[in-house]
């Protein structure tokens, strides 16, 4: 798993390499395009929707989130990212801050339409994910929902088929979400699967 260094130095080349796989149609980022496009769409029935994004990166989704007129809110552990995102998204509020230990306390202070994360809660186990998960729905307005899209599969057994057929590539420090493990906490989640190894999540704020 990348520390924050890690993604410091990958920050300048990490948009190329995510698009290359998703080219070749390869583990981990098959279908990332897709992915994104799906939430934006989403988010976009919305007018000028507040948005919050947990692991934006470079601002790739942001940025164009931020152009159609949201309001857009983020937090990053990456400084680079974070310094790349801003200059694409002047206005935006972004923050640095590990979200395995929760959000930054001005985020804390927001309620959001939607909240965004892409390919940034695999670094977090299970326990850590409904935490945050827990924390992001009380931080909704009342109709709001969170969307997740990451690498994801419907059971384990789809997981373990994806790990031989990755071999080498497959990084057993990540924790992908499986959906109908996931529904054990979470019944009215909603799940798309865009590949054979990502979806976008749903969740309502009734959820609570």
């Amino acid at each position: 798993m990348l520390n924050k260094e890690g993604f410091d130095l990958w920050a300048d080349d990490y948009d190329k390499a995510v698009g290359l796989s998703d080219e070749e149609n390869t583990y981990p980022f098959a279908g990332y395009k897709e992915v994104l496009g799906g939430i934006f769409q989403t988010i976009m029935q919305k007018k000028s929707a507040a948005v919050l994004d947990i692991g934006f990166g470079t601002g790739t989704l942001t940025t164009k989130l931020y152009e159609h007129g949201c309001s857009v809110y983020g937090q990053d552990f990456s400084s680079r990212m974070i310094e790349l995102a801003q200059r694409k998204m002047p206005d935006a509020h972004l923050y640095q801050g590990d979200f395995s230990q929760g959000l930054a306390e001005p985020l804390l202070n927001q309620k959001y339409d939607f909240i965004t994360a892409t390919y940034s809660l695999h670094h977090l186990t299970d326990g850590q994910k409904v935490a945050l998960i827990n924390t992001l729905l009380n931080c909704l307005n009342e109709d709001g929902q969170i969307l997740i899209g990451d690498v994801s599969f419907e059971n384990r057994e789809k997981m373990d088929q994806c790990r031989l057929e990755a071999g080498d590539e497959w990084d057993d420090e990540e924790n992908y979400f499986v959906i109908d493990e996931l529904r054990e906490t979470y019944p009215g989640l909603s799940f798309r699967k865009v590949s054979y190894c990502a979806g976008i999540l749903s969740l309502p704020r009734n959820q609570l």
